[in-house]
């Protein structure tokens, strides 16, 4: 298959963007998968009331298929024909926080959308991504659009077009490149079907920024191993990973870079990932930096680019340091923890 490539801009009224922005969503239309830019990650759409277009996003991903899928909508409209019931703590949500990086978890309508994009669950993952191109293109299709970040499952979620193509190209139809993503983690997901909402995967917008609005939400304590049927993407699986292993190192970067030295000294290539503030301070086969320690949201910006870069340079090993779980922080180590399978060296303990 070819993958077609369409270049646009924010201004997507415009005489330049407007028709291919139209072509994409006729193929989405005609049941073809299509990556697209959100304000997170590229996301890899296809109709989400459709069985046969829903199996092709599984098969170019090579996802499990017990794993839910997030639908995108761009307006309320498309909202009503998924949900039976909206809660009132998630109408205040959707009124703050819609468009953006926040995933609800509702009941469903009956038969609202594929089986296969809820994994046969009576819930129904929904967002309003806040980005332009992401919007008008759900909107030209006109049906709510599934869509998983737009990566072989299991590696690192695309934060530009041309990761979306390292990936996927040859198995999908089309590319809609709208430049590098912002947030640079996925939504974080909350579900409201509870009496008190639960965050089930930590991403864009903190639970501090959720509870200025509902006062109180929970974490959910086995998003991490839970061996339940998944009602969040992202809480069952290894994902986000490099090629090489990964070891989250929680030490001083003195002690990191013994743990380098060692495994140099045993003729392994070796990788680190660090802050800007440390990251000139390593001897390393391959140091990629990732954003500043003082502002965590350049990190979560610049994680899965960071992440993607060690493929190039055919390492054996990767350590990667820690960061505080307060704000975006908390996103930032989900997504580290998945990538590293949960191995984690601590200073005075391993």
């Amino acid at each position: 298959m070819e993958t077609k490539c369409w270049s646009v801009d924010n201004d997507v009224d415009s005489e330049k963007n407007y028709p291919q922005i139209v072509e994409a969503s006729q193929l989405l239309k005609e049941g073809e998968v299509i990556a697209f830019p959100t304000e997170t990650v590229y996301g890899l759409g296809a109709n989400a009331m459709s069985d046969a277009a829903v199996s092709k996003i599984f098969a170019a991903k090579g996802r499990p298929a017990d794993n839910p899928l997030i639908v995108h909508i761009s307006n309320m409209g498309q909202l009503e024909l998924l949900t039976r019931d909206i809660p009132e703590t998630a109408a205040r949500l959707m009124a703050q926080f819609w468009p953006g990086p926040l995933t609800l978890i509702l009941k469903k309508k009956p038969d609202a959308v594929s089986s296969l994009t809820t994994a046969g669950l009576d819930t129904v993952a929904v967002r309003m991504p806040d980005h332009p191109v992401a919007l008008a293109l759900i909107d030209a299709a006109g049906v709510p659009v599934a869509a998983p970040s737009a990566n072989k499952s299991g590696k690192p979620s695309p934060t530009s077009a041309s990761h979306v193509l390292a990936d996927l190209d040859g198995l999908i139809a089309g590319v809609v490149d709208g430049g590098p993503t912002g947030v640079g983690v996925e939504s974080t997901v909350l579900d409201c079907t509870t009496e008190v909402p639960v965050i089930l995967r930590p991403g864009g917008l903190s639970k501090e920024d959720i509870e200025r609005v509902i006062e109180h939400v929970e974490q959910d304590p086995a998003l991490k191993l839970s061996e339940a049927a998944p009602k969040s993407p992202g809480m069952k699986y290894r994902h986000y990973a490099p090629s090489a292993p990964l070891f989250l190192a929680d030490g001083d970067k003195e002690w990191i870079q013994e743990l380098i030295d060692q495994k140099r000294d045993s003729g392994l290539k070796v990788g680190v990932l660090a802050p800007e503030e440390s990251a000139s301070f390593y001897s390393a086969d391959a140091v990629a930096v990732c954003g500043s320690r003082a502002d965590l949201k350049s990190v979560a910006h610049s994680l899965y680019h960071a992440l993607r870069s060690f493929d190039e340079k055919n390492l054996d090993i990767i350590y990667a340091e820690v960061y505080p779980v307060q704000g975006v922080g908390a996103a930032i180590m989900n997504r580290l923890e998945k990538a590293a399978a949960h191995r984690k060296i601590t200073k005075g303990k391993n």
